[in-house]
């Protein structure tokens, strides 16, 4: 006679057995498809780096400012935009206001990936300042903090080192490269950013909404107000991302409990 706590070992190990796939296989497809994106951003920074130094030393400045102005502030807006002040006559003081302004987003970025940077103060310092809107956006993509926290240092020294050495081989390219509005490099950068975003508003409909409305602000903006505050006011349509739609239930009912539903208009 059979005891009641005996297990079927056979019909165990033929269950887990004859599991599909491998459960770390997606996990190493993921690692792949991560890091063939990272690859292809820093490719698109990288030419949008060998446009800055080219800018800045066709402008008139010398070859050490865009290097060094590359290492300390590591920001494509901010850096066009105060170069483009400093040659057109513009003192270092606006020039400098102009590139804070248009980096003040990041403040928003660094608090969303915040656990991404680590714990002990000389590391976030160091990942403060490799907080971009790329590295933000490979962090926003991941779900598991291990996975957040690698997305973000591997973007982060990757951009940073592309860049710089972008930017160094521009600057001393220099007039060689002539005007480089022709190749129009300035298109690399916008691209890359909505191919890395585009992924995200297949999922929440409240990120959709709050693209659009941020999409719209910021064009109607553009003609009328500076360089650089449009994208600033754009993050007003954040306020729409999680406003409720009439008619969607206010809360979840409970297990067992007698399920309703409540059509557009109707009482709630």
């Amino acid at each position: 006679m059979r005891s009641p706590h005996r297990t079927d070992r056979p019909l165990e190990r033929t269950v887990v057995s004859g599991t599909p796939s491998d459960p770390a296989a997606v996990p190493a497809r993921t690692d792949r498809s991560l890091l063939r994106d990272i690859a292809l951003v820093c490719l698109a920074d990288a030419v949008v780096g060998v446009s800055f130094g080219a800018i800045a030393v066709t402008g008139g400045l010398p070859v050490w400012v865009p290097v060094l102005m590359s290492l300390i502030v590591f920001a494509g807006s901010a850096q066009f935009s105060t170069v483009a002040v400093l040659t057109a006559g513009g003192g270092p003081v606006a020039a400098a206001a102009t590139g804070l302004l248009l980096n003040t987003r990041t403040a928003a970025f660094s608090l969303a990936v915040a656990d991404a940077l680590g714990r002990s103060w000389p590391v976030r310092l160091v990942g403060a300042h490799l907080v971009t809107d790329e590295t933000a956006a490979f962090v926003l993509a991941q779900r598991d903090p291990r996975r957040r926290r690698a997305a973000f240092w591997i973007s982060g020294l990757g951009l940073f080192a592309a860049w710089n050495l972008s930017v160094l081989a521009g600057a001393l390219a220099g007039s060689a490269l002539g005007d480089t509005a022709r190749f129009g490099l300035d298109a690399a950068f916008p691209a890359v950013l909505l191919a890395l975003v585009l992924p995200a508003l297949r999922g929440s409909a409240g990120v959709r909404r709050a693209a659009a409305a941020g999409a719209v602000i910021a064009v109607a903006a553009t003609p009328v107000l500076p360089a650089g505050v449009p994208v600033l006011l754009a993050l007003t349509g954040l306020l729409v991302a999680r406003t409720p739609r009439r008619g969607t239930p206010s809360r979840t009912p409970r297990p067992g409990s007698p399920s309703r539903t409540t059509s557009p208009g109707g009482p709630s």
